[in-house]
Order: structure tokens, then sequence, then C-alpha cells
């Protein structure tokens, strides 16, 4: 009899652990359907993306790689699950292939209230201007920029930023603001401090969207002590209710200031590479260093002058 009831318990604890795991699997599997005009693009993204594809019954292809599979069905259901499917999602299938934000949003959890985005891009970078750019959204703008899938334009490509800014610019109140390297190594010598380079760069974008729309709400992320943005507002005697935040490109107002901006960069370098014949790369790196030598080789020290932030110490590698 005890043996006959500890057998019961067994199997209840049995099937109690079946249903966990099958709760588990199901709750970790994304489902959606999908317009079936795009699942070539999709296949031919997953094979770019490392993905291994066979063709189960029932389906259109299945691909699979480590720590994610995807299974696109006859009836365009599409199942994505595994450890690594958040960012897939999130970055690629929502923007790319989806474009809806049923798994990232769900609900719109966002703050709404009308304000204004100021984000840079280049400050980082050898070649090239600092752009700082911002836009204006309102609650129905914001909503409209979830749509569009914004995100931080350093979670994007070259050609999705590109693509992106031409939508937000059509659509929002928007300014930008760039620096040449001329100018920003004249501005430099006057300022002898990046962060209030910047800080005057965000006061100007500020101020220009201000003008245009009359909103004092403003969200920027926080790069230096508060008091630094805060100065150069009032040197230009703007009043406005300023927000400063680490990792303020989560905000969807400031996400698509970050594209504005980035895509802002990215044409002015490859304009900047055209004037002086060479593909002038990001960043500060040992590539950078290699192409700025090339470039000094061929054209004098005094190129970078329009090309390059001179303050930096990559300025003294390549010479």
């Amino acid at each position: 009899m005890q043996t006959k009831k500890a057998s019961n318990e067994s199997l209840r604890a049995s099937h109690q652990r079946k249903d966990k795991i099958h709760s588990l699997d199901m709750s970790s599997c994304f489902v959606t359907t999908m317009p079936l005009e795009r699942a070539e693009k999709l296949r031919h993204d997953l094979l770019d993306k490392g993905f291994s594809l066979s063709c189960p019954a029932h389906t259109l292809f299945s691909a699979h790689k480590q720590g994610i599979s995807c299974t696109l069905y006859l009836s365009g259901k599409l199942c994505v699950q595994g450890k690594d499917k958040d960012d897939f999602i999130r970055f690629y299938l929502e923007p790319e292939i989806l474009q809806t934000l049923s798994y990232s949003h769900p609900e719109h959890s966002y703050n709404m209230t009308p304000r204004i985005g100021i984000d840079e891009s280049g400050k980082g970078d050898f070649f090239g201007s600092l752009c700082i750019a911002g836009i204006f959204a309102d609650a129905t703008g914001i909503e409209g920029l979830l749509d569009l899938g914004v995100r931080d334009s350093k979670k994007m490509t070259d050609s999705s930023i590109l693509t992106l800014s031409k939508k937000i610019c059509s659509t929002y109140a928007h300014t930008i603001v760039r620096i040449s390297p001329r100018k920003y190594n004249t501005l430099y010598a006057q300022f002898k401090n990046l962060n209030h380079l910047l800080a005057w760069g965000h006061a100007t974008a500020i101020e220009n969207l201000v003008q245009k729309t009359g909103c004092v709400e403003v969200l920027i992320d926080q790069f230096a002590d508060e008091r630094v943005v805060e100065n150069a507002l009032r040197r230009k005697h703007l009043s406005v209710q300023l927000k400063q935040r680490h990792k303020a490109e989560e905000d969807p107002v400031v996400a698509a200031a970050s594209i504005l901006a980035r895509a802002a960069f990215v044409e002015d370098l490859e304009k900047l590479g055209a004037t002086v014949q060479i593909k002038l790369p990001k960043g500060a790196s040992a590539d950078v260093v290699r192409i700025g030598k090339q470039l000094v080789a061929k054209q004098g020290p005094g190129v970078l002058e329009g090309v390059a932030k001179l303050h930096f110490k990559t300025r003294e590698l390549i010479l």
C-alpha cells in the first residue's frame, strides 16, 4: 500500500516536472505571424548571420545557431526561441522583418510627455565631424517613433541608420549641429575641454528646437557634471526643464536623436573621404593610424586639420 502511494506521488511529481518544463519551453518561445513576402529576405539575412538552415515538414525553413532557433511555417507563423533571442528579436527581427514592436514593447510604458531629445555622434572618432542632433516629439510622435523601431544608433548598421534618419527628418521637427573638423579644432582651442565644447553644441541644438517648437522639456544623455550643460544653457539665456541621465538613448526620443546624429556623422565622413581621395575609417584604432599615415605621406601633415580632431593622441601616433 505504502509502495503504491509512493509510486503515485512519484508519478504526480514527474507530471508536475513535465508540466513545468513544458511551461518554461512555451514561455521561452516567441510566436508571431509575418508576411510571407519577407521570407526570402529573412532566409538570406539568417544565412549572412551564420545560421544553418534546414526544411522540416510544414515549414519554409528552420534556422539554427548557438543560442537561437528560428522556424518559419508555411502558414506564416514564426517561432523564435533560445537564450539569445531577446537581442535578435529587438535589434533585427522587429525593425527589419516584422516592423512591429509586439515583443519589445507589448505595452508602451514610456513617458509620453512631449519633449526634446538630444544626442551626439563623432566625439570618439579621430576623423570626421562632431554632430549633435535633436528632435521634438509629442505623445503621437513618440508612438510613431516606437512603430518605426527607433533604438540606440550604436546598435544599428549604417545603412539602417541612414534609412531611418530620412524617415524621422521627413516627419519630425529636428535640428542637426554639424561641427566640421576645422571648426571643431578652432572651438577646441577656445574651450580647451571636450565636455565644454559638447555642452555648447547641446545648448545650440536645444536653442534651435525651443525656437522651432516652444517645448521646454528636454532630455539628454549625461556626459559630464550636470552643471556643465546647465551653464551652457544659462549663457544662451535659455530656461528649460533639463533632465540628464545615463543611457538616455533607451528613451525613444533620444534614440531618434542619436540616429540623426550618427547619420550626419556617417554622411560627413564619406564626403571628407571623397575630398582627400581615401576612405576614412571610424574610431581611433590602429587602422585609423595606418590610414592617417598614408594620408600624411601623400598630402602632408596639414591635411589633418581639415579631416581630423587634432587634440586626439592619435595625431601623435600618425606624425
